[in-house]
This record gives C-alpha cells, sequence and structure tokens, in this order.
C-alpha cells in the first residue's frame, strides 16, 4: 500500500455505485470532546413476558406468536408497504409521485431474547439463512414483486424499536435506488470483461490481503477499499451468483461461519454488543437477466472510537460526499487481529 494512502487526505471510488467517499488519516488523533452514547450492558435472559417477539406472547395486534424452537417469519404489524397498494402515476409540472406496493415482513433469529447472531451455534445461523432463501424465492416469485431487501438492525443506536434479535425482508414493486445504482456498474464491467465485478475484485483483494478480516473455501469477509463506516465489512461469496437462493448446503454452512465470525470480532472490537445495520444486496426478480451480478452482504456499524462514541453523518457528509478518518486497512487489521 502506498504511504499516501495511510497518511495523506485522498478520494476513493465505490466501484459498485461509482461515487466517492474523502479519507483523511491525518484526523484520528484528534481529540474527542463531542456527544457520547450511554451504553449499559443488557442483562442476558432467554424469555421476556413483555416481548412482543419471545414465543407464545401476544404481538401488538393482539395475534399471539407459536412456541418457536428455531426462526420465526411473519407479516410485519407495521409494514412501511402494504401489499393492496394502487400503482398511482401523478404528475403536476415537476411534480411525479408513484404508488408502491408491497410486503414487510420480520424475522427472529431465535426464541431466545438475547441471542444475538455472534452468540448463536452456526447450525442455529444456517436455520437464519435457509429462512432468508425461503423469504427471498418466495416473495420474489410474485408478480408485482420485483425486489426483496433483506436486513438487520442490531442496537438501539441503530433504531432497532425491540431487543429480541430480529431482522427484516421488505419486498417491493419498484427497484430501490442503490439497487439500480449497483445493477448499472455490475452490468458496465460485465460487459466488457464476461466476469463479474466483485469476482476479479476479491481476487485482488486476496492476492493484497490487507483488507482481508477472514475466509474459507466459499467466502471472504472484507473490509471495502472504499468503505464509509469505520468498521464497515463485507462478505462475498467466492462463487458469482445473482442471489442468496443458490446457495447450496456448504455454502450455505460457510456463510453462517462467516457471519458468526464477522459478528464475534464485532463484539470484542470494544467489549459490547456491536450495533450495526446490516443488508444483503442481490439481483432484481423483475424476471430480467441479471448474469452479471455477484451478491453481497454489507455491515455498516457506527461505533468510532469505543461503545459510547460513534460516527456521525452530518455537515460535509449531508451537502457534500461521505468522509472518514480511520482508513479500511487500519480498521481491517484491527478486527483481523480479534
Amino acid at each position: 500500500m502506498k504511504s499516501e494512502l495511510a497518511n495523506a487526505p485522498h478520494r476513493r471510488l465505490n466501484i459498485l455505485t461509482g461515487e466517492w467517499i474523502l479519507v483523511s488519516p491525518h484526523r484520528t488523533k484528534r481529540p474527542w470532546q463531542g456527544k457520547t452514547e450511554s451504553f449499559e450492558k443488557r442483562e442476558k435472559i432467554n424469555y421476556d413476558s413483555e416481548c412482543f417477539l419471545c414465543p407464545t406472547n401476544a404481538r401488538m395486534n393482539g395475534e399471539p406468536n407459536p412456541d418457536y424452537k428455531n426462526t420465526l417469519v411473519f407479516k410485519n404489524d407495521f409494514g412501511a408497504l402494504l401489499n393492496d397498494t394502487p400503482l398511482f402515476d401523478y404528475t403536476d409540472g415537476l411534480l411525479h409521485a408513484e404508488g408502491e406496493s408491497g410486503i414487510c415482513k420480520v424475522i427472529c433469529f431465535s426464541p431466545n431474547h438475547s441471542l444475538t447472531i455472534p452468540d448463536m451455534e452456526v447450525n442455529a445461523i444456517i436455520k437464519v439463512v435457509e429462512a432468508w432463501q425461503n423469504e427471498f424465492t418466495e416473495l420474489g416469485n410474485l408478480k408485482h414483486i420485483n425486489y426483496v431487501q433483506i436486513f438487520e438492525n442490531k442496537g438501539a443506536i441503530m433504531g432497532c424499536s425491540n431487543p429480541h434479535p430480529h431482522g427484516q425482508i421488505w419486498a417491493q414493486h419498484s427497484i430501490p435506488t442503490e439497487i439500480e445504482k449497483k445493477t448499472i456498474a455490475q452490468k458496465n464491467f460485465y460487459k466488457k470483461e464476461s466476469t463479474s465485478l466483485l469476482s476479479k475484485y476479491i481476487d485482488q483483494e486476496l492476492s493484497i490481503g490487507t483488507r482481508i478480516i477472514s475466509e474459507n473455501k466459499s467466502f471472504v469477509t472484507l473490509v471495502p477499499f472504499w468503505a464509509v463506516w469505520p468498521y464497515e465489512a463485507m462478505i462475498v461469496p467466492k462463487r458469482k451468483m445473482a442471489n442468496i437462493a443458490s446457495l447450496n448446503t456448504t455454502e450455505r454452512e460457510d456463510f453462517a461461519q462467516q457471519l458468526k465470525t464477522l459478528t464475534q470480532k464485532y463484539d470484542a472490537l470494544f467489549n459490547c454488543s456491536f450495533p450495526y445495520s446490516s443488508g444483503i444486496h442481490q439481483a432484481p426478480t423483475s424476471g430480467d437477466n441479471y448474469e452479471e451480478w455477484h451478491w453481497h452482504m454489507s455491515f455498516y456499524p457506527p461505533l468510532l472510537r469505543s461503545a459510547t462514541v460513534k460516527k456521525f453523518m452530518v455537515g460535509y457528509e449531508m451537502f457534500a460526499m461521505a468522509q472518514r478518518d480511520i482508513t479500511p486497512e487500519m480498521a481491517a487489521e484491527k478486527l483481523k487481529s480479534l
């Protein structure tokens, strides 16, 4: 790695979106006198009688949860999308709007109220991966659904409204902005190179090694060269696949192992239940040919220096472009060592 990348202000290109990020490594030594978050270690309990997501408890709509033993998937009682929304089109001069329909679901990872992914056994995480696969296939096959977004907001600092470990799945009629950008970048590269953009990228990263956190036979976990968040990471399958439905038995296990490894490293970083937003980006389900697509899972954690100091996306980031101080290489080295 050139010394300029480690010491001098510079920009880095996100090859998946075409957007730039400003990196300012010389600012890592600046003193912090800003806001700190409150952090309390939560008492770990298997069951909470007041929790809307624990087995047999009633949810907000009064419907009882089954006495589930692995994962539980149900329709979100307060979904941001509604399945019966009419697909209207509104245009008035420069004003334009469209109706958006879809289905929102919740997935409880475990019946255990306190069991987050890093604390789960690999076999239990495999059950989560299988649920993701099933939901992606089922929802993606619906005629009016053109994209399925799987994600998790972990921790109150990320806006998670219920402490019971869970994720969400939003399936919608339109194709989201981030997916459109990544589709264009991958399609353009595939036309030129006849191979996927991420296949070539992870080959280069593996040959360099600097930003690799961990790997196994099927997956590589790394800090992207263009990472925005301090300890951002990405899990990428070594075999090009358009979506997670293509995972075979071995790959499911390897994916679960990488999920556990990364999230355990996160928890060890600041000795806390590490918050993040994670999401799987994969090909749309519109029925078109997306041979260029190579799915991947990204993790965006907000913590910067400790369990109580977070990265804020304000000022310059809101009005100009994303910016970070700690370099992706520094973040990868620290995570790898844990």
